[in-house]
C-alpha cells in the first residue's frame, strides 16, 4: 500500500473511532514518506483523542518543522499544551493558528476561537490560584506575627509588674491583639468575597480578539464582535462573517447598545477585568 492508502485507511479507521488502529496506518504512512507533514497532524489528532498529550506535541513538532504554516500543526500542538498546563505556550500556538486561518481563509468555525478561550480562561485561573495561595499564606503569616507579639507582650508583662497590674495589663493586650486579628481576618474576609467573582463571561468577550469587548456591534447574523476587530477582518481577510462565513460589509454592522451597557456596568464593578 502507498503512504495516500495508508493515510487514507487511517482517515475511515479514525472516523470509526479506532484510534489506535488508525495510528498504526498513519504511523506507517510516515514510514513510507516522513517528509508529509499531515501525516503527523492525522496522528496527533488520535493521540489527542487518546488524551497521549506528550506524543501529539511530538508529532505537532514534526508536522510544523515541515510546514511552519500548517493550521492544524499550531491548533493540535495548542490544544496539546493546555492539557499539559503550558498555558503561554498554548496560546501563541492557538492564536497562530487563528491568524494563518484567516490568512488561508479556511473555515474552523469556532473550534480555535474556542480553544483559544479555553486556554486563557485556565491560565486565568491558574493565576487565581496562584494569588489565591499567596494571599492564604500572608493572612497565616500575618496571624503569626499577631500572636507572637501577644505572647512577647505578655511575656514582658509577667516579668515586671505586680499580680493585679499584670492581670489588667495581660487582658488589654489580649483585647487589643484579639481587635487586631479580627481587622486582618475581615479585610481578607473581603479578598475572598471579590475572589469569588473574578471570572469573565464568555459572552462579554470578542469572538477574534478574545479580549473584553469595548464597542460591541452586531452583524445580521446575529454575532456580536468587538468593532476595530470585525472591521480589521472585513479589510484585511474578506467580506463575511467569520464565525457564519456568511457575507458582510461595514455598513451591516450595528451597534450592540445593550451588551456595551452589560460591560460597562461589569468593569465598573470589577475593574480588575482591565487586566483579563
Amino acid at each position: 500500500m502507498s503512504s495516500v492508502d495508508l493515510k487514507n485507511q487511517g482517515n475511515r479507521l479514525f472516523a470509526a473511532r479506532k484510534y489506535e488502529d488508525a495510528i498504526q496506518c498513519y504511523t506507517k504512512a510516515i514510514t513510507k514518506n516522513p517528509a508529509t507533514p499531515t501525516y503527523y497532524t492525522n496522528r496527533a489528532l488520535c493521540y489527542l483523542k487518546l488524551r497521549s498529550w506528550e506524543l501529539a506535541v511530538q508529532d505537532c513538532h514534526h508536522a510544523l518543522d515541515l510546514d511552519r504554516s500548517l493550521v492544524k500543526g499550531h491548533f493540535f500542538l495548542g490544544q496539546a499544551m493546555v492539557e499539559k498546563g503550558m498555558y503561554d505556550e498554548a496560546i501563541t500556538h492557538l492564536m497562530k493558528a487563528h491568524d494563518l486561518a484567516k490568512e488561508q481563509k479556511l473555515n474552523f468555525g469556532d473550534e480555535v476561537t474556542g480553544a483559544l478561550r479555553l486556554a486563557k480562561k485556565r491560565r486565568w485561573n491558574m493565576i487565581e490560584e496562584k494569588r489565591i495561595q499567596q494571599e492564604i499564606a500572608l493572612q497565616s503569616y500575618l496571624n503569626k506575627l499577631v500572636s507572637e507579639e501577644r505572647e512577647r507582650q505578655i511575656e514582658a508583662v509577667k516579668k515586671g509588674g505586680h499580680d493585679k497590674d499584670t492581670t489588667q495589663e495581660t487582658e488589654r493586650i489580649e483585647y487589643d491583639h484579639d481587635l487586631r486579628l479580627k481587622e486582618i481576618n475581615e479585610l481578607f474576609a473581603q479578598l475572598d468575597e471579590r475572589r469569588r467573582k473574578r471570572e469573565v463571561p464568555d459572552n462579554l468577550c470578542g469572538r477574534i480578539s478574545f479580549e473584553i469587548m469595548r464597542e460591541p456591534v452586531i452583524t445580521p447574523s446575529g454575532i456580536t464582535y468587538d468593532k476595530k476587530d470585525i472591521i480589521e477582518h472585513l479589510q484585511r481577510v474578506g467580506h463575511f462573517d467569520p464565525v457564519t462565513r456568511m457575507d458582510l460589509t461595514q455598513d451591516q454592522l450595528i451597534p450592540n447598545l445593550a451588551m456595551k451597557e452589560v460591560i460597562d456596568n461589569f468593569l465598573e464593578a470589577n475593574p480588575w477585568a482591565e487586566d483579563y
